[in-house]
């Protein structure tokens, strides 16, 4: 049975587009860390912006254990990952996106050892990302597994894959091609590694340039990003900005394209792009004699070496420290920094256009539906504010517990995992 599990899988997987990521999704699919495309834009023509516990909620599905991840959506079925709160066991959890009823419960990894995380995260944070008949999940160290979404069955497992991440896995893989991608960057070892999505084995894997990484502080040199492909004059690239400097490298070999070196302490943040332009928050530096301040940046990626004089259109200052993503669309930038103000930024100049500060933590990403923007704090609400160049907010709505996934998008509902549990919301 498992022998014709990988047959079909084989089959499956040739059958899939080996195009990038930068295509318009399909209806009824949301694939990865911030859909997709990973760049928390929703093509729907609309979706609800007011609800509560009892308004608009077409379901809610209990989630036990406790996780960060985000859900992802295929044929009607929800993925996302879960733990015990001691992280003894890591489980992927099914749910039917009509129903709300569990589908499958399946217990991925039981780690023998058992290593600290950050008090605001989990052991289950990295987002799953999945294609048609399976679903790819990450625990960091303690593992990566490919599982049938028909059955349930898992059809392999990764457990070598190590690094100390000191504060628990962060990184979310994605898909490309045949392979799939993983960033495995501790205080150790910080590396990039791309499976074949058939059966697991490596393909290709990339250590950091150690020449970068060398001065740093040991703690400073784990990052918890998810990488972005962009194509760049009809080559893709693999963009992944790590805690000392972010790199494009070439998605098929690992081979390095170019570098732009800053930083000295852990990275989060994705990159975003749009109109060939890609942003990033670095890393933080500390001056002498002066607070340690990140930055955001706007490069240019067509260029090759150290593109550091040559591709920064611009730069501006920011908080420590960024965990949400920024979201781009039609030239604007939002984005949350680390100390809660709210920014709409013009990202051909990087000018602040408006700003307002907000109460409590944001740490799921933005996303943009139907020309609204979505964000949601740990404090369980989620602000609503059109797109454009004044600030407008449309609505606040609050959900009993804490909200640190970032939502999904599917058939206009929005699916929101709060710490409890799983909400179609529509």
């Amino acid at each position: 049975m498992h022998n014709l599990f990988k047959i079909l899988f084989i089959i499956s997987a040739l059958l899939i587009s080996s195009c990038s990521l930068q295509t318009r999704p399909n209806q009824g699919e949301w694939t990865h860390f911030r859909g997709s495309n990973l760049d928390g834009i929703s093509y729907d023509k609309s979706a609800p912006v007011s609800w509560s516990d009892s308004i608009n909620i077409t379901w809610k599905a209990k989630i036990e254990g406790r996780g960060w991840s985000s859900p992802v959506v295929y044929d009607n079925q929800i993925w996302c990952t879960t733990a015990t709160a001691d992280g003894k066991e890591m489980y992927a959890i099914c749910t039917d996106f009509n129903t709300g009823q569990n589908l499958f419960n399946v217990k991925v990894f039981q780690p023998d050892t058992l290593y600290r995380i950050n008090a605001i995260n989990s052991y289950a944070t990295p987002t799953p990302c999945i294609e048609a008949d399976f679903v790819y999940v990450h625990y960091g160290r303690y593992g990566t597994a490919c599982i049938s979404t028909g059955t349930g069955e898992i059809i392999w497992k990764r457990m070598d894959l190590q690094c100390e991440h000191v504060q628990g896995p962060g990184s979310s893989p994605i898909i490309y091609k045949d392979m799939l991608i993983l960033h495995m960057e501790g205080t150790d070892i910080q590396y990039i590694v791309a499976l074949d999505k058939t059966s697991g084995e490596t393909v290709w894997r990339t250590e950091r340039p150690q020449e970068c990484y060398d001065p740093l502080e040991w703690i400073g040199k784990k990052a918890y990003i998810t990488p972005l492909i962009v194509d760049v004059n009809g080559r893709d690239l693999l963009i992944s900005n790590g805690s000392a400097v972010c790199i494009a490298y070439d998605p098929d070999t690992g081979i390095e394209v170019w570098r732009i070196v800053q930083g000295e302490d852990s990275t989060i943040a994705m990159p975003v792009e749009e109109d060939g332009i890609v942003y990033f928050y670095t890393s933080f530096v500390t001056p002498p004699g002066s607070d340690p301040y990140a930055e955001l940046m706007a490069v240019d990626p067509d260029g090759q070496g150290d593109i550091a004089i040559t591709n920064i259109l611009w730069r501006i200052k920011s908080p420590v420290l960024q965990l949400l993503t920024p979201l781009v669309k039609d030239g604007l930038l939002y984005t949350v920094d680390s100390k809660g103000t709210l920014l709409c930024i013009d990202a051909k100049t990087g000018e602040t256009i408006w700003s307002e500060r907000l109460k409590g933590k944001y740490h799921s990403s933005p996303l943009w539906v139907a020309g609204n923007i979505y964000i949601s704090s740990t404090r369980g609400e989620t602000l609503v504010i059109k797109e454009g160049r004044e600030l407008e907010i449309v609505s606040s709505n609050t959900l009993e517990g804490e909200i640190w996934a970032t939502p999904a998008v599917v058939d206009g509902s929005i699916l929101m995992r709060t710490s409890n549990y799983l909400y179609k919301i529509r």
